[in-house]
């Protein structure tokens, strides 16, 4: 490999764990800042939402198809049902978009 792939691969390596050290190390209380806590809980969920949602759209073949399925999951979800009828009306909105003759 080249040399500088390794030294990015390194930089990587620390800027990676000094993220997950340095909260750690640096608050040992309680956080009691309403705000910081309930900024604090809802990282995971935008995070999982950042990762999914260019990812639903652009798997399909056309990014219309991805969007009408992410718009009918939202409507889905919004509704009360569960996480695999869910899915499964996703899947069928991006096959019968797709089976479509545009």
């Amino acid at each position: 490999m080249n040399r500088t792939v390794w030294i990015y691969l390194l930089i990587m390596i620390v800027l990676t764990n000094l993220i997950r050290i340095l909260p750690v190390t640096l608050i040992r209380r309680r956080i009691t800042n309403t705000f910081l806590r309930s900024f604090l809980y809802y990282v995971p969920y935008v995070t999982l939402a950042v990762m999914t949602i260019p990812a639903m759209i652009q798997a399909t073949a056309s990014p219309v198809a991805g969007g009408a399925a992410f718009a009918t999951g939202v409507v889905a979800a919004w509704k009360g049902l569960g996480l695999f009828p869910i899915a499964l009306i996703c899947c069928l909105v991006v096959l019968v978009i797709e089976m479509l003759p545009l």
